[in-house]
């Protein structure tokens, strides 16, 4: 069994890691469904029948023998996920520095500016564009 998989999946693409995410994906999309089948039979078939397509995106990826899409897709889909989980991660620095620190944007280019908390007010300098504005931290 093991060799005829093995023989199969030959120049297939294979598990990357989107077809991953979708397969997790379609599996909590199908606990939802379970679970509001319950309460609203409708939207639980729904529901269902998104999973069902969700896991046939997962499979065809993983069968198919259009090995550069699929990379292109996957590498995509990548970029997304670090863009994410780049955004996120200010966000949670910012929200643990928001006691001693407050945030500015300057009014030419937009860029963030920290500046400490309780000084008054202060002449703050953008570190991009040379910009000098006046705020009270």
């Amino acid at each position: 069994m093991r060799g005829w998989f093995a023989r199969f999946m030959a120049g297939r693409y294979g598990s990357d890691r989107l077809s991953r995410v979708l397969s997790i994906a379609a599996l909590v999309v199908l606990l939802l469904a379970l679970i509001l089948n319950s309460v609203s039979p409708v939207a639980g078939t729904i529901l269902w029948w998104v999973a069902l397509v969700v896991i046939g995106v997962s499979y065809f990826r993983m069968f198919s023998r259009n090995i550069a899409k699929r990379a292109e897709e996957n590498r995509r889909f990548v970029a997304f996920e670090q863009k994410l989980k780049s955004r996120f991660s200010s966000w949670k620095n910012r929200l643990s520095q928001r006691k001693t620190h407050r945030f500015f944007r300057c009014p030419k280019c937009s860029q963030q500016v920290r500046t400490p908390r309780g000084k008054g007010k202060i002449k703050i300098t953008c570190p991009r564009c040379g910009e000098v504005f006046v705020r009270n931290s």
